[in-house]
């Protein structure tokens, strides 16, 4: 199974600590975010990732180069952002045909198992499988609406006036179908341009495991906090 880790994000909210080292490499528990991902997709039998890299990315580079994992990893450097779907369509050879794949925005803390999702997506071959969550903050997120059968009937980002709380963990799995619906523009993103168009098209496997964005200040001193319980959940 191959996965691409998005990890290019400035972390713009997240300053003054990403003003000297990337979002990706900010410690939980003193210890890496974007290790425990690492740790984390280990267990899930992932064999290779594509990690793009912007801000501080020499720095992401020299921790992937010292990091001991079983994973191969290709960095892909973005010298001008390409957006979380511009990523993905500009790496395609990285998947040599695969008929499933992650993506993964690396932002997430949690002790949700892929495996649920892998097998929604395996069985039902829908373009994309999203991992959900009910967050208390849906102005902030994606958000979904979900049949009794598991189908995403309606999908927005960061909506005004949300219609509920279900929102996109940003775990999710793929089918190369994924690159019929992404455009040749430059910068590309999959929330705002690609995801509205797979309505009808994707399914979405709600999770009741631990699931944080630390994106903001907040979110990321409230994960160091849930530190102590989330590393035995997650077997560190």
């Amino acid at each position: 199974m191959k996965a691409f880790l998005l990890a290019a994000g400035e972390g713009t909210r997240l300053r003054p600590f990403t003003s000297t080292t990337p979002k990706c490499l900010l410690p939980i528990g003193g210890i890496p975010l974007l290790e425990i991902w690492y740790r984390h997709l280990e267990r899930s039998g992932v064999t290779d990732v594509l990690i793009n890299v912007h801000h501080f990315a020499d720095h992401v580079g020299d921790f992937i180069r010292q990091l001991q994992t079983t994973i191969k990893t290709r960095v892909a450097f973005e010298p001008k952002l390409l957006g979380s779907a511009g990523t993905i369509r500009e790496n395609r050879d990285f998947l040599r045909g695969d008929d499933s794949f992650l993506i993964i925005y690396t932002d997430g803390l949690t002790t949700m198992p892929l495996e649920p999702l892998l097998r929604i997506q395996q069985k039902h071959h829908p373009v994309l499988t999203m991992g959900l969550f009910h967050t208390d903050i849906p102005k902030e997120s994606g958000i979904v609406t979900l049949d009794p059968e598991g189908l995403i009937l309606d999908f927005t980002e960061k909506p005004s006036n949300p219609i509920g709380d279900l929102s996109n963990t940003g775990i999710m799995a793929a089918s190369p179908r994924l690159f019929d619906f992404i455009p040749k523009t430059n910068f590309c993103d999959l929330s705002y341009t690609v995801i509205p168009r797979l309505i009808g098209k994707m399914r979405g496997v709600v999770t009741d495991h631990f699931f944080i964005d630390i994106g903001n200040l907040a979110n990321y001193k409230a994960a160091q906090r849930k530190w102590k319980s989330i590393k035995r959940l997650m077997g560190y």
